[in-house]
């Protein structure tokens, strides 16, 4: 059914964007048998000139999402097949990593969370939360820059020296309070010793994490995963050491099953 024949058929689309719906029902159009379009028929489906939808083919030639082949002619762009593994990949890195993170906050009563490296942002993906009255406790979706967290460090301790380079080049960082660093060649010091360690533990006001990363089979860092909980629980060098112990543990069981 085309837009024009939403309309006519009295379809509620009161709250519905045009350009984008085109949009997307474009991309749609798109299929294993439908490789390849020209801007007629796709105009011809929609029920609209070829010049409505020059904007939307436009627009989405320069997100990525189409290409153009030839004079008047696309196919989906690489963003497309991107977007698509990223989401399946973290939703199996959930799936995996779930019952490992719940079974580890059993085991020391902190909670625990899974993140992954959005440009220069830990986004979190899951929580075993510790239903005790301190408890760490961050929602799914958060984004934290990550040169701010235990996680993020990690995360950034994934990256060659130059790729970190490139990624902070424009990205200020002396808006953040202590110990967050202050300038580009400080980052580049503290991941440097987070890479050769392995792991990171970082201060908070009331909060301690410890933080290490989960790893593919080409043995990249595609997530981090942490223990964190009260200050007075993580104090001592023994504690510290063996919740670090168990967290390693937990990590090279998730590695192990995506093929680390």
């Amino acid at each position: 059914m085309t837009i024009a024949e939403d309309l006519e058929t009295g379809r509620d689309t009161d709250y519905m964007v045009p350009a984008l719906q085109r949009g997307l029902s474009i991309l749609q159009m798109f299929n294993a048998h439908q490789r390849t379009l020209a801007s007629n028929d796709i105009a011809e489906r929609l029920g609209v000139s070829v010049s409505a939808i020059y904007r939307i083919l436009h627009t989405l030639d320069e997100m990525g999402y189409l290409r153009k082949i030839a004079k008047n002619t696309w196919e989906l762009g690489p963003q497309v097949v991107s977007d698509g593994f990223s989401y399946l990949a973290s939703r199996d890195l959930v799936d995996l990593a779930l019952p490992h993170l719940n079974a580890l906050r059993d085991r020391t009563s902190l909670s625990c969370h899974l993140s992954i490296r959005e440009h220069t942002d830990s986004l979190y993906l899951y929580r075993a939360f510790a239903a005790q009255r301190l408890s760490v406790n961050i929602p799914i979706g958060t984004r934290i820059p990550c040169h701010c967290t235990a996680m993020g460090r990690i995360l950034l301790s994934g990256l060659t020296p130059p790729v970190l380079d490139a990624l902070y080049q424009y990205v200020r960082l002396d808006d953040y309070p202590p110990p967050a660093p202050k300038t580009l060649p400080e980052l580049q010091q503290l991941i440097g010793e987070d890479r050769q360690r392995g792991w990171v533990l970082h201060r908070s006001d009331y909060s301690t994490a410890i933080a290490t990363g989960i790893r593919n089979h080409l043995g990249e860092v595609v997530a981090a995963i942490n223990l964190s909980g009260p200050e007075a629980v993580m104090d001592s060098e023994e504690s510290q050491a063996r919740f670090r112990e168990a967290l390693l543990l937990t990590a090279e069981r998730i590695s192990a099953e995506l093929g680390g």
